[in-house]
């Protein structure tokens, strides 16, 4: 339940009062003498309740609440009156006030009044966050495509994972797509609006890497032009995306670990401190902990880095997705190239079905690619072993139904037709694999 209340009133004897009688119920309690500081401080969805006094010099009780439901038409606001403001009152209900209060009041007439606001506050602030999680959903579904285990589990703790202050490592092959989920991972959280900050390891050299993680002042070494913010301090607020971490010199693991420890950092040749907020993510390949066994890399940083990891499945654990993929990527490709987007036919499809794909869904994108300009259809990639034959065919019906839903828009009745199929045989084949007609509306 919540219990947060702003209190605005000019009189210091009734805000005393008031916030004493709350505080002493159990509810978290602001106090504002001027309405223009209630707007000023008022936090984004605001998980509480507004109680103001209707007259009050420079912007009265019902300017504040023309103002709050600008920012917030859901916010229950509780407006105090004088004996003769009870017909104004009663206007301002009808224009949205949750209620009001005629002087004097007792406590617990007031207590009861803010206890129904804050349970309606309660589910409208509920409902807002089940709309968003639905919505983010849908966003995340059209980003992190497939629908195979593998990749609905991760977009599960990739939404789970977005929304809290913790640093995360990303395992996952060559090509598989590490830093788009660390980009979803900042785009679905509350940094979305702050710094998406990346650096690879892997491409600094070693004698170069300080400079770049925690820039320089000017002259701080031979060839340092002018002060440069480094990738740390440009990141504060948002994000810091460290691909390939398992490269990242010892000495300089040291150095980053005291930032993520203290949450400042000086820039190379000053003395200034800097305080920075940023949530790190990692990539590896390999296990940072093996790593650490072996001495290559640091175990406290390890620990630091990894509060939670998410790993991604190589595209030969998910062949399921390679016909929606593949679709994707092709039409991506059309469209930047101002080609039309080649249907594939049934020995295409089992070609890329039995490929292992090697560099993962990078190597499938420049498949897609190259099909599109017809320098290389996809029957030529090798066919390799490692696929049952019913799970060839799962896949393929899958891409058979995607193609059907997606050239008929949704439309169930010609998909039937095409496809010469009963209405409930078509129902349960896109339940199994998970095809929404929602998902092919135009």
């Amino acid at each position: 339940m919540l219990n947060s209340v702003i209190v605005v009133d000019d009189e210091a004897p009734i805000r005393e009062a008031v916030e004493q009688w709350l505080t002493l119920s159990g509810f978290s309690v602001q106090v504002y003498s001027r309405a223009q500081d209630c707007l000023e401080n008022l936090p984004e969805h605001f998980p509480g309740v507004v109680l103001s006094d209707v007259r009050m010099p420079d912007m009265n009780g019902l300017a504040l609440l023309s103002h709050l439901q600008s920012l917030d038409a859901d916010l229950p606001v509780i407006l105090l009156t004088g004996h003769g403001d009870v017909p104004m009152a009663v206007d301002a209900m009808r224009d949205g006030a949750y209620d009001f209060l005629e002087k004097p009041f007792t406590p617990q007439t007031l207590l009861s009044s803010l206890r129904r606001a804050l349970e309606k506050r309660s589910l409208v602030l509920e409902n807002r966050r089940l709309h968003e999680r639905a919505d983010a959903r849908t966003r995340l579904d059209a980003t992190l495509i497939g629908q195979s285990a593998g990749m609905q589990t991760l977009r599960r703790q990739v939404l789970d994972l977005a929304t809290l202050p913790v640093n995360v490592v990303i395992r996952g092959e060559t090509g598989s797509g590490k830093e788009l989920v660390a980009r979803c991972l900042h785009d679905f959280g509350p940094r979305a609006g702050k710094p998406f900050v990346a650096l690879n390891c892997a491409a600094i050299p070693e004698q170069l890497f300080e400079a770049e993680l925690f820039g320089h002042e000017t002259g701080a070494f031979t060839g340092a032009q002018g002060k440069r913010i480094g990738k740390l301090e440009y990141a504060d607020g948002g994000t810091l995306f460290l691909d390939e971490i398992e490269s990242m010199p010892l000495a300089q693991q040291v150095k980053l670990l005291r930032v993520i420890q203290d949450r400042r950092l000086e820039r190379l040749g000053s003395n200034q401190s800097i305080t920075v907020d940023l949530r790190i993510i990692a990539a590896t390949k390999p296990d940072l902990l093996e790593e650490a066994r072996a001495g290559r890399f640091r175990e406290d940083l390890a620990y630091r880095l990894n509060v939670a990891e998410l790993r991604l499945p190589p595209l030969r654990e998910r062949r399921e997705d390679v016909p929606s993929l593949f679709s994707h990527f092709a039409q991506v490709a059309a469209q930047r190239l101002g080609r039309s987007t080649p249907v594939l036919d049934g020995a295409q499809l089992s070609h890329l079905l039995s490929h292992d794909w090697p560099g993962n869904v990078r190597e499938l994108a420049n498949a897609a690619e190259r099909h599109v300009l017809g320098l290389d259809a996809p029957h030529a990639i090798e066919a390799q072993a490692g696929q049952s034959l019913a799970a060839q065919q799962e896949a393929f019906e899958a891409h058979c139904l995607r193609s059907a839903l997606a050239r008929h828009k949704g439309d169930i009745k010609a998909v039937l037709n095409e496809l010469q199929l009963p209405r409930r045989t078509l129902n349960e084949k896109m339940q199994r694999h998970g095809l929404l007609r929602e998902t092919f509306v135009d």
